[in-house]
């Protein structure tokens, strides 16, 4: 989902970096907080910036200047809040344009909105809502990262709708067509994100159970041995 260096033009290119500034700079204030105010975290912070880059480095060709691939930034969003992904997302995607070649600078605005922004607020909205109705956490994480993938790709496919439009149908149905094309390949990599999620979250709970705790997630009951053994542990 990646759009590629040069495919949007410039004035677009300007008006979604102007769109994306706010959020990044907003969660890079986050992360600084987050380092400083609890510094047991940064390898947990370390882990799902390593989940973000390995997940959407996977590149598969898809429409002319876009890539499909899945994105990993569930999970950031679930431990440490979408703003918090809106500054790790905007490193990622700086470091695939220029190691890469996956993305580009001047559509860096456009990637880190729909990727680092879209994708992980809609995600951890619908995670949020999953456990307000009881849902199960591993419920919860296969639709935040599920989502939060399918999100990206519905904003992609928006953006370059705006960037070409259709002669006839415009940029609804150009969009339309992005999206009929980016599901053949997005939505499956999605359903694997979502149950990828699920068995990273029950490592973690294995490996990181307090940190995880003091972070707000629900370890479950069949877990809380194991906190409190950690937690212990952690005392002697």
């Amino acid at each position: 989902m990646h759009i590629a260096e040069g495919v949007l033009p410039p004035a677009q290119c300007a008006i979604w970096y102007a769109a994306a500034a706010p959020f990044v700079i907003h969660g890079a204030v986050k992360v600084v907080k987050e380092v400083r105010e609890h510094p047991e975290n940064k390898l947990l912070l370390a882990t799902a910036g390593a989940c973000t880059f390995l997940l959407s480095s996977i590149k598969l060709p898809s429409v002319t200047g876009s890539s499909s691939h899945p994105t990993g930034t569930g999970v950031g969003a679930i431990l440490f809040k979408p703003p918090v992904m809106a500054f790790m997302g905007v490193i990622v995607l700086v470091f695939q344009a220029l190691l890469l070649a996956h993305g580009g600078i001047t559509t860096l605005g456009a990637n880190t909105f729909s990727m680092a922004i879209a994708g992980p607020w809609i995600g951890y909205w619908v995670y949020l809502l999953t456990k307000r109705l009881h849902g199960p956490n591993a419920l919860a994480i296969f639709l935040c990262m599920a989502i939060s993938d399918l999100a990206t790709y519905c904003v992609t496919s928006f953006q370059l709708a705006f960037a070409f439009p259709d002669a006839s149908s415009g940029v609804v149905g150009a969009a339309l067509k992005f999206l009929g094309i980016f599901a053949v390949s997005q939505v499956p990599l999605s359903i694997m994100e979502g149950f990828l999620g699920i068995l990273l979250f029950r490592f973690l709970v294995r490996v990181a159970a307090p940190q995880l705790a003091g972070l707000g997630f629900d370890i479950g009951a069949g877990r809380a041995g194991a906190a409190a053994v950690a937690k212990e542990d952690s005392h002697v």
